[in-house]
């Protein structure tokens, strides 16, 4: 007997002058949205996937017809996909139907397969600990059809655009650098403040970010007034997403006004009286550079005095802008990138946050393309890549974990794979070797989460895996619990629902990893334009694992009670869990017991020379 096949997304791709879609599937009716953020696309997606067993698909599509300039009608265009069809022509759970215009993609849960079952015999665990033999033999997981959940945003808008614009002097690079953890060199070859608004400059370091330099507005320069409002312009009309400005800053430096330094010069003072017919909607903010030079003048005339900063500040720099303005209100901070007297950096990071994410958010999404290339893009707020984590979980893998909907027929280490990819790709950090994705440390991810419900008495060897596993054994100034360097346990072979607790499972990995990567965010601060090394990694993994943070944690969730009538009770605790008021404290603390004269940025091996022998 065929199986029934399992719909979980539809997707009308180069919808030219298509007004809407509709599907309809054993007399009910589906209305397929278009997207805000893809152009002539309309998509859905199935939380609960419809099941397709002979029944067809009905598409409806209405199409403008365009008959002069004046007038118009609609046409409709059915489409009809039989089942049978779709089963001769699947591809990797992707089925494609060839429109005149456009095309119809289908997605699909996996067709059914033998139960994804670890070997029912276990290759033991030498007798030596120093010559561990990992198995060869690799069991059958059903990993296929489960798709992150960034990917599809990140798809649809991979890099975070900001334009910034400010003279030569003002501080531009330094503030790049610092929040966005690139090096100006990596980032623009030509001389700062020189560079063509329109090229854009990526950074290896950084694959969220695109920046557009503008050298601002010098004094007898009108050109550059010309320049940046077509620039602003053409942007807003791109009609993908990816390709419009996603923020403006527009830098001035203080001005120490005995010393006859002015603010704006007139093409400035021209382009904030035009600033809202120019930015229209796109998220803008004032940014007022070098607040430390302000704040040595200020100390030299008189006792230091933060009050008297924010008044002179208010005074010079605040109300000319407003008065230039004509009371349209564009927002303001002051910033200093100075190492060890920085300030305002949070505050600009947390305010083009909020304003990107009114821009861009649609009212249908938890989370948008843009909002979460905004926050991966930036590199100083931990608390926005845990948001951000949640909210992407919220939209589909972390909702109804207590009911298994997500995940019919999967392997636990598929369900909690993905789950991992989400989580890292959100945090963002310069990993070109793609160590927080590496199978060995998902493995010690798993293996932590093994702790959560410890069984009555401790595993025989048989009862665990090595599949494969590579022995995880560090040099002595990181080393590792051996439990962490061997083993696994069969339940990651598991499908989610034959697994009773598999909630709990999820509960610990998703809190453990985001915890984990809280402390390697804080423990590589002083090392954002350098990749990561498997030393860090391995170094926040062993404080966590031997903090009270994890004891607390896994004691929480080792007692939590998930309400049977709740849908969403598991993930509502997790969101419970994760943000924390005293975070900064708790990764302090975790890192006390580490020695902090280790070299980060030397790449150890995963495995100690001694493990080779």
């Amino acid at each position: 007997m065929v199986s029934p096949l399992q719909l979980t997304y539809v997707e009308l791709q180069d919808a030219k002058d298509v007004e809407s879609v509709h599907l309809e599937l054993n007399s009910v009716e589906y209305p397929i949205t278009q997207s805000r953020e893809k152009s002539n696309t309309f998509s859905k997606n199935f939380d609960t996937p419809l099941t397709l067993e002979t029944a067809p698909l009905s598409f409806t599509l209405s199409r403008k017809k365009q008959w002069c300039s004046c007038l118009s009608s609609l046409d409709l265009e059915n489409v009809t996909i039989r089942p049978d069809d779709i089963r001769s022509k699947l591809n990797r759970q992707e089925f494609i139907h060839n429109l005149g215009r456009g095309s119809i993609k289908l997605g699909f849960l996996p067709q059914p397969q033998p139960d994804a079952v670890a070997p029912s015999t276990v290759t033991p665990l030498p007798t030596s600990p120093e010559a561990p033999q990992p198995s060869t033999e690799k069991p059958v997981t059903n990993h296929e059809g489960l798709r992150p959940t960034t990917e599809d945003l990140i798809e649809l808008c991979p890099r975070f655009r900001v334009l910034v614009v400010g003279k030569s002097g003002v501080g531009k690079s330094s503030l790049i650098n610092r929040i966005f953890g690139v090096e100006s060199a990596s980032v623009a070859k030509d001389r700062p403040g020189e560079a063509d608004i329109e090229k854009e400059f990526m950074s290896s370091q950084n694959d969220r970010l695109i920046l557009h330099d503008s050298k601002g507005f010098e004094p007898g320069d009108s050109g550059n007034y010309e320049t940046v409002t077509s620039f602003i312009k053409k942007r807003k009309e791109k009609p993908d997403i990816k390709d419009k400005l996603h923020a403006v800053w527009l830098c001035f430096q203080i001005p120490i006004i005995p010393h006859g330094e002015r603010l704006l010069e007139d093409a400035a003072e021209a382009f904030l009286k035009m600033g809202e017919e120019v930015l229209g909607n796109t998220p803008t903010i004032i940014v007022f550079t070098k607040y430390d030079r302000l704040a040595t003048y200020m100390r030299q005339k008189r006792p230091a005095n933060p009050a008297t900063e924010e008044q002179y500040l208010n005074e010079y720099c605040i109300q000319p802008i407003q008065a230039f303005m004509g009371g349209n209100v564009i927002a303001q901070v002051a910033v200093s990138s100075r190492l060890k007297h920085e300030r305002g950096l949070e505050e600009l990071i947390t305010l083009t946050q909020a304003k990107v994410t009114s821009s861009f958010t649609s009212a249908e999404n938890q989370v948008s393309a843009v909002p979460l290339a905004a926050a991966g893009a930036q590199r100083m707020l931990p608390t926005l890549k845990v948001e951000f984590s949640i909210d992407v979980g919220r939209q589909r893998y972390w909702r109804a974990l207590g009911a298994s909907a997500n995940f019919p027929g999967y392997a636990m280490q598929s369900c909690l794979g993905v789950i991992h990819t989400d989580i890292v790709s959100v945090w963002n950090f310069y990993d070109p070797c793609k160590y927080l994705n590496s199978k060995e440390f998902r493995d010690l991810m798993l293996n932590m989460v093994e702790d959560v419900a410890p069984p009555a008495q401790s595993p025989s060897r048989s009862e665990t895996l090595s599949e494969g596993i590579v022995p995880l054994c560090l040099p002595a100034a990181v080393m590792l619990p051996l439990n962490t360097c061997f083993t696994i346990g069969k339940w990651v072979y598991e499908r989610y629902q034959d697994l009773q607790d598999a909630p709990t499972k999820f509960m610990a990995y998703i809190v453990d990893l985001t915890h984990i990567l809280e402390i390697l965010f804080s423990l590589t601060a002083s090392m954002r334009a350098k990749q990561l090394t498997r030393t860090a990694i391995k170094l926040a993994y062993k404080a966590y694992r031997e903090s009270e943070w994890i004891t607390q944690a896994h004691t929480d969730i080792r007692y939590f009670q998930c309400p049977t009538t709740a849908r969403d009770a598991v993930l509502d605790k997790i969101a419970s869990m994760i943000p924390s008021h005293d975070r900064e404290v708790r990764v302090s603390r975790a890192l006390e017991r580490m020695r902090l004269d280790i070299d980060l940025e030397r790449d150890e091996e995963w495995v100690g020379a001694e493990d080779r022998q």
